[in-house]
C-alpha cells in the first residue's frame, strides 16, 4: 500500500467531516449554545473531532460507516484556504504550559443550568473538597451529587461566578482540589470543551432495557404527544473515542422526552473488559443531530440484563428535593402497610437526604437513591424508573414524599399490616393502573414544620377531591413511557379502575416556611414555575396566591374546610405520638418480601 507523506488538508477536513459524527455533536454541542451560526459551515466543511491533531490524523475508512445522507451538508467548492479559515482554532489540541501538570479531572462535560449553575459531568468518582476553576481566574465550591444511571458519570454541580459569564465563548470549568489557587491556573490548561446550555436541545440520558431497547432522554426535540414509529426522528450511535457512526435508523416510539431505539447491531461482547462505550443522540431528518451526554453499552452476551427469578410485589418512586426531614415518616409508614423497595430520584438535594437513607437502610428498609439534576424533567424521572424497574417490581406507586396512602378502614385496626396495599392490588388481570382519589390539607394553623411530623401535624382540608394518584402495574406501561406524573399511559389490552379501597392524604399546603420553597423552582416539564406571571390559574398553583414568595395574610389558617383528624388518630395508634420526630421502631404484620408470579400474565395485545 502507498505512503503518503502529506496528505491536503483540505482532503483532511472534509474526510473527517464525512466519517465522524462526533464533530457534530461535540462541536456542534458548544456552538448551540452561544453561537447563533449554524453547525455546517458556508464552505460545507467540518471541523475534527475534540483533541485530534489536525496534521496526525486521518480516519481508517474500512472501519467507518458513512453518514446518513440527510446528516450531510451539501457539496461545494472550498479552496485550501477557506478550509484552513474554517478550522476553528479552539479545536487544535491544547498545549500546555511548562511546569504545569494535568488538572485533577480533565475529561470533563458540563452543562449551564438555569440560575447559573454549572453540571459539571466526570469519569473520575465522587470525591470531597473539589472546586471548579473558570477562565478569569474565579472558582466556586463543587458539590457531589453521585453518579448518573446512565453515562455512569459522577455529577457535580457548582456555581459560576458573574466575571466567569463575561469570557465567551463558555467553556466547561476544570474540576481541581478546593487547596489549588485558580488564579494561577494558566488560560491553555482549560479544555477547549464548550459550555453546554440547558435552554438548547440536548440529550441527556439514556437506559437500556430487557429485550435491548435503548431509552434516549432528551430535551427540545421530542413531541409531548405519543409518536408511534416517528418517521422524521433517528436514534445515532457513534463510537465514544473516535466519532464512528455505528448506526443510525428511526425511533420505535417518542413522546415527551422519551425516545425508544433499537440497539445497534454489533457482536456483544464475552466479558466487562472488552465492552467499548459508545455514544447515542437523536437527529430530525434535515437537521443535524443535537448535542449528547448519553451513552450505551452492549450488554454481556452472558446475559447482564436477565431478569431475576423473584419481584417484589409493590414499590414506591418519587422525585426527591431537600426532603428529608419528611423521608423517614413517609417510608416506614408505607414500609409497614407493604412497600417493598423504595426508589429515590435526587434532584440535587442540599440536605442529609444520603444520611436518612443510610439510616432507613440500617434499619432493614430497601431503599436506594439515583442521581437525577436535570431541571424540571420529573416526567422524564418517571419515565426511567418506571422502565428500569420492571425487573425489580411488579407494582410501582408513584406519589410525593407529601402523599399518604390511607383508608378510614384502617382505624379499627391495631397495627399496620403487610398484606393492607396488598388487597388492594387484588384486581382483574387486565387492570394496568388503579386510580387513587387525592384529598389536600392545609396548614392547620401550624407555623413551622410540625416535629409530630405531617401525619400527626396537619388536620384539616379541603372538601372536594381535586387530583389523583395511582399504583402502576409496571409491565402494563406504554412503549412510550408517557405520563402526567399522576398516570402512564397503558398498552392496548389493559385498563385503569378507580378503587374506593383507600385515598391519598396530600399533605399539600404546609407551614408557609416549607411551603416556600416551591417557588424556587417546579419540578414539571410542562408546570410553570411559580414565580412567572403565567397560567396563574393552574392547578398547580395555590389558589390566590399570585407569584411572590410572600406569605399572605392567614395563610395557616387557609384550606379547612373540613376538619380531619382520622390519619392523625391512625399514626398514633399505630406508631405512637410524635411518630414523625423521633426514631421508632414500625410495628407491621405479615410480610410477603419478593414474589413471582402473584400476578396474571399480560393479556395478549389485539
Amino acid at each position: 500500500m502507498p505512503q503518503h507523506r502529506r496528505t491536503s488538508l483540505r482532503r483532511r477536513i472534509l474526510t473527517a467531516g464525512v466519517a465522524s459524527v462526533g464533530a457534530l455533536l461535540l462541536v456542534g454541542a458548544g456552538r448551540a449554545a452561544y453561537s447563533p451560526g449554524p453547525l455546517f459551515s458556508g464552505s460545507g466543511c467540518l471541523p475534527l473531532p475534540l483533541g485530534l491533531d489536525a496534521h496526525n490524523w486521518l480516519p481508517p475508512q474500512e472501519m467507518l460507516l458513512p453518514l446518513p445522507s440527510y446528516l450531510l451538508p451539501p457539496p461545494e467548492e472550498t479552496s485550501e484556504a477557506d478550509a484552513e479559515f474554517a478550522l476553528p482554532r479552539r479545536l487544535l489540541p491544547i498545549r500546555r504550559g511548562a511546569g504545569h501538570s494535568p488538572p485533577l479531572h480533565d475529561h470533563t462535560e458540563a452543562v449551564l443550568l438555569p440560575d447559573s449553575e454549572v453540571l459539571v459531568l466526570s469519569d473520575e468518582p465522587a470525591a470531597k473538597d473539589l472546586m471548579c476553576a473558570f477562565e478569569g481566574g474565579v472558582s466556586s465550591p463543587a458539590r457531589a451529587l453521585g453518579r448518573l444511571p446512565g453515562p455512569g458519570r459522577h455529577a457535580y454541580i457548582c456555581a459560576m461566578p458573574e466575571p466567569a459569564l463575561t469570557i465567551l465563548p463558555l467553556k466547561a470549568p476544570l474540576l481541581l482540589p478546593s487547596s489549588t489557587s485558580a488564579v494561577s491556573i494558566p488560560v491553555a490548561d482549560f479544555p477547549a470543551r464548550m459550555l453546554l446550555n440547558w435552554r438548547d436541545r440536548l440529550v441527556f440520558d439514556s437506559a437500556v432495557l430487557d429485550g435491548g431497547d435503548v431509552l434516549v432522554f432528551a430535551r427540545g426535540i421530542i413531541r409531548r404527544q405519543v409518536a408511534d414509529n416517528p418517521a422524521d426522528l433517528h436514534c445515532v450511535y457513534f463510537r465514544d473515542r473516535d466519532g464512528a457512526v455505528v448506526a443510525s435508523f428511526p425511533a420505535i416510539a417518542s413522546a415527551q422526552q422519551v425516545a425508544r431505539c433499537s440497539p445497534p447491531t454489533i457482536m456483544p461482547p464475552l466479558n466487562s473488559a472488552n465492552i467499548e462505550l459508545l455514544r447515542v443522540t437523536l437527529a430530525i431528518i434535515g437537521q443535524e443531530p443535537i448535542a449528547s451526554l448519553a451513552t450505551y453499552r452492549p450488554p454481556l452476551q452472558s446475559g447482564l440484563l436477565a431478569t431475576p427469578n423473584t419481584r417484589n410485589l409493590l414499590c414506591a418512586c418519587t422525585m426527591v428535593r431537600n426532603v428529608s426531614k419528611f423521608l423517614r415518616e413517609w417510608v416506614l409508614y408505607h414500609a409497614a402497610l407493604g412497600v417493598d423497595q423504595f426508589f429515590l430520584y435526587d434532584n440535587g438535594s442540599e440536605d442529609d437526604l444520603q444520611d436518612q437513607v443510610a439510616q432507613l437502610r440500617a434499619a432493614g428498609i430497601d431503599i436506594s437513591t439515583v442521581a437525577w439534576p436535570w431541571v424540571k424533567m420529573q416526567e422524564a424521572g418517571l419515565s426511567h424508573c418506571a422502565a428500569v424497574q420492571q425487573a425489580s417490581c411488579q407494582w410501582m406507586a408513584f406519589i410525593d414524599v407529601d402523599e399518604f396512602i390511607f383508608s378510614p378502614d384502617w382505624i379499627t385496626l391495631e397495627n399496620p399490616s403487610k398484606f393492607m396495599l396488598e388487597t388492594i392490588l387484588s384486581v382483574h388481570p387486565h387492570t394496568g393502573q388503579i386510580y387513587f382519589q387525592c384529598y389536600d390539607f392545609g396548614p392547620s394553623g401550624q407555623t413551622a414544620h410540625p416535629q409530630e411530623g405531617v401525619s400527626q401535624g396537619y388536620t384539616c382540608r379541603l372538601k372536594d377531591m381535586l387530583r389523583h394518584k395511582s399504583i402502576v402495574r409496571l409491565d402494563a406501561v406504554g412503549h412510550s413511557l408517557q405520563n402526567s406524573m399522576h398516570h402512564f399511559a397503558l398498552k392496548s389490552g389493559f385498563n385503569t379502575t378507580w378503587t374506593k379501597l383507600a385515598r391519598i392524604n396530600h399533605y399539600k399546603y404546609q407551614a408557609w416556611t416549607e411551603f416556600k420553597v416551591k417557588f424556587k423552582r417546579r419540578v414539571s416539564a410542562y408546570v410553570t414555575d411559580w414565580a412567572d406571571p403565567i397560567n396563574l390559574k393552574s392547578r398547580d398553583r395555590a389558589p390566590g396566591l399570585g407569584v411572590d414568595a410572600t406569605e399572605p395574610v392567614g395563610w395557616a389558617e387557609r384550606f379547612c374546610e373540613v376538619k380531619d383528624t382520622l390519619m392523625q388518630q391512625l399514626s398514633a395508634k399505630w406508631f405512637g405520638i410524635g411518630f414523625g420526630g423521633s426514631t421508632v421502631e414500625v410495628k407491621s404484620e405479615g410480610s410477603h418480601g419478593t414474589r413471582s408470579g402473584d400476578i396474571a400474565p399480560s393479556p395478549s395485545v389485539p
